[in-house]
């Protein structure tokens, strides 16, 4: 398959020990969106899953009355229950940590927080008329793409069960239904992302997300109506779809792809959250880094360049203060 390409280097082979590495990375990546869920699963019996269990009946009962009673507030409409869990909070979720990414990037303050970003000569200042563009083209696609396609996965979950049933799902079931999806998206998010970089398509519907070289949060759903079905959202409705899950579920598991995309649209590298070096490399160069974990950019070799480069030594969960970009610098450009 072809993909747009602005850099005209041949990928560079990369030594078995960093590929062995990079899978790690992807690995510890994983780990940090799904916690421990097939390890948990798998050994629900341990002490480990019982300590955790043991947690979550402490409050099961706590969560059980509230969902109780929002199920009242709603006197049986469930189609309406079934919105505001999957569309009304994810949005919420969605937009309470962009419009604090907005400001950021809008004002540049506060200065500290600006060491953070990863292409920190990019965006100084930022193009509001850009901006107010990419915001209104979210909100289009989040009222008109997305409802209409929540009120269809209504009618499919329907057909597949009772997603908005009284009793909420046990934690053993929420921990593999999040493996499972996670797996899902992974799978469609990647091969419909490098389908979009065809060049008989990117032209037409890709490139619009791409001209944005260093992203910004809101971003992340900045898109051709047809990309935000086929990419944004099909990944994440599809899992709890085939699993015919639960509305908790899904409001969870949509309210955290929303906020994995946002942070790895965000263009900031931040203490103790997921490294968006990844994406951010994809959104500069074009034709690397397809995917959200990372497993099949190493299986399809597209991730061989981004593996040359200082933003993959810095493409970890920063656990101090210190910006990465200060710890591993780049190397200085050469004099013309």
């Amino acid at each position: 398959m072809q993909v747009v390409s602005e850099n005209c280097r041949p990928p560079v082979p990369v030594p078995v020990r960093e590929g062995r590495s990079q899978v790690w990375d992807s690995l510890k990546k994983a780990a940090f969106v799904l916690g421990s869920g097939l390890f948990v699963f798998a050994a629900f019996r341990n002490s480990v899953t019982w300590h955790l269990q043991r947690f979550w009946g402490a409050s099961g009962d706590f969560w059980q009355a509230q969902w109780g009673k929002l199920h009242n507030l709603f006197a049986g409409n469930e189609l309406a229950l079934f919105c505001f869990g999957t569309l009304v909070i994810p949005a919420i979720v969605f937009w309470f940590f962009n419009i604090i990414l907005l400001m950021m990037d809008v004002s540049g303050k506060p200065s500290i927080i600006t060491r953070y970003k990863i292409q920190p000569d990019k965006n100084k200042p930022i193009d509001t008329v850009k901006l107010r563009h990419a915001v209104l083209t979210v909100l289009f696609n989040e009222v008109f793409i997305s409802g209409p396609m929540v009120l269809a996965m209504y009618r499919v979950m329907q057909w597949r069960g009772n997603p908005c049933g009284t009793e909420l799902p046990t934690f053993h079931w929420v921990l593999l239904e999040f493996s499972i999806f996670s797996i899902i998206e992974e799978i469609l998010f990647y091969y419909s992302h490098r389908l979009f970089h065809h060049p008989s398509l990117y032209k037409h519907i890709h490139k619009k997300h791409h001209e944005w070289t260093a992203p910004v949060g809101v971003v992340s759903l900045y898109a051709h109506p047809i990309e935000h079905v086929f990419s944004n959202m099909m990944p994440s409705v599809v899992g709890p779809v085939i699993m015919g899950s639960h509305v908790a579920t899904t409001m969870m598991w949509f309210s955290l792809a929303l906020w994995t995309t946002t942070i790895s649209h965000c263009g900031y590298h931040l203490p103790f959250l997921p490294s968006p070096e990844f994406h951010d490399f994809h959104h500069l160069k074009f034709n690397q880094c397809f995917g959200v974990l990372g497993f099949l950019d190493h299986l399809h070799g597209t991730d061989t360049i981004f593996k040359q480069t200082k933003a993959y030594e810095r493409h970890i969960l920063l656990l101090n203060l210190t910006p990465l970009t200060e710890s591993i610098p780049d190397p200085p450009k050469k004099k013309e």
